[in-house]
């Protein structure tokens, strides 16, 4: 099979090789599928730079999420049968950046029929980490205000979608005039262009004077901070990651004078300290795709060799939407 291999660690476009590789075998407790897609997530970048938590040994298969077709199942795995159309994480060092993939099945869950396989493929990281954030993490109420940044990515496309159909007012901030029209598309009320508009100003005019309920912030550095001067009194921060590559240190007498929460939100710990919680909100995702609540904007759908310059895209934040492996 083809598959992208990184045998050294480096910017993507430098280190993703497309190889011919032996077909792997599942362990106990994993399935092996045949690849249908596979979207490019930041984290499959910051692999490759040898930046991410997860660091495996080289040489090994990105794809930290993919929808596929199950072909082979590992000895103990129960309730999925070959032939299944599946979503999921990639287990990674055989990841879905390959035409077959392995999956553990602890991590694995049934395909929304009304989603196509790029979107399908899509729902699992960016929707699960909106859903914890915005819901169990954010307490995200109805009639609230909730400030997304990077609103036109993966991850923050996602939360624009969640947010209203949890009933928010969504401002949504992006960088550039094309970036500015997927998030209205996606349906965010307001939408500043942060290289035209001080984003701190909209939020305190849009919500007179009161400033957002809820701050979803996937990039971290000066958009942290700035936020801090907009959050609501008694509004909650929600730290998603650091794409900026800047990680901020809080003012925290700043938190106690204006009444603020700031929130931390590490997805992947609850697929070990919670795995009922993410299949319940599988099924809470599953069931607002198939109602058309929710539907995963894929923006490109590309193949193998297209793949490592798109990672590179994706690490630079040149993308909109979702940018995806189309395994067919």
């Amino acid at each position: 099979m083809q598959a992208l291999r990184v045998s050294e660690l480096g910017e993507p476009r430098d280190v993703l090789e497309l190889v011919e590789s032996p077909l792997p075998q599942p362990g106990p407790n994993q399935v092996l599928v045949r690849v249908a897609a596979a979207p490019v997530n930041f984290p499959d970048a910051l692999m490759c730079r040898g930046q991410y938590q997860v660091k495996p040994e080289t040489p090994f298969t990105p794809g930290v999420e993919l929808c596929g077709e199950i072909v082979e199942l590992g000895s103990g795995v129960g309730g999925f049968s070959t032939g299944e159309r599946v979503i999921g994480a990639g287990a990674v060092p055989t990841g879905g950046f390959a035409e077959y993939a392995l999956m553990d099945a602890a991590r694995t869950f049934p395909a929304p029929s009304a989603l196509s396989d790029a979107e399908a493929a899509s729902l699992f990281i960016g929707y699960q980490t909106g859903w914890f954030g915005l819901h169990r993490r954010g307490a995200l109420r109805e009639g609230e205000t909730l400030l997304v940044h990077a609103a036109s990515g993966g991850v923050g496309s996602a939360a624009v979608q969640l947010g209203k159909a949890a009933g928010a007012t969504v401002i949504g901030v992006v960088g550039g005039p094309e970036k500015a029209e997927v998030a209205r598309e996606l349906g965010a009320d307001v939408v500043i262009d942060r290289r035209s508009e001080d984003f701190v100003r909209v939020v305190k005019e849009t919500t007179g004077g009161r400033g957002a309920d809820v701050i979803y912030d996937p990039v971290g550095g000066e958009t942290y901070e700035r936020s801090t001067k907009c959050v609501a009194f008694e509004g909650r921060i929600l730290i998603i990651g650091f794409a900026s590559g800047k990680i901020p240190t809080p003012g925290l007498n700043h938190a106690l004078i204006k009444n603020y929460s700031i929130v931390g939100l590490h997805w992947g710990l609850y697929n070990e300290r919670d795995p009922a919680a993410v299949r319940e909100a599988h099924d809470g995702l599953s069931r607002m795709a198939d109602e058309g609540r929710i539907s995963p904007l894929v923006s490109r759908r590309i193949g193998l060799s297209e793949l490592a310059e798109a990672t590179q895209s994706v690490a630079d934040g040149h993308t909109v939407g979702r940018v995806v492996y189309a395994n067919s």
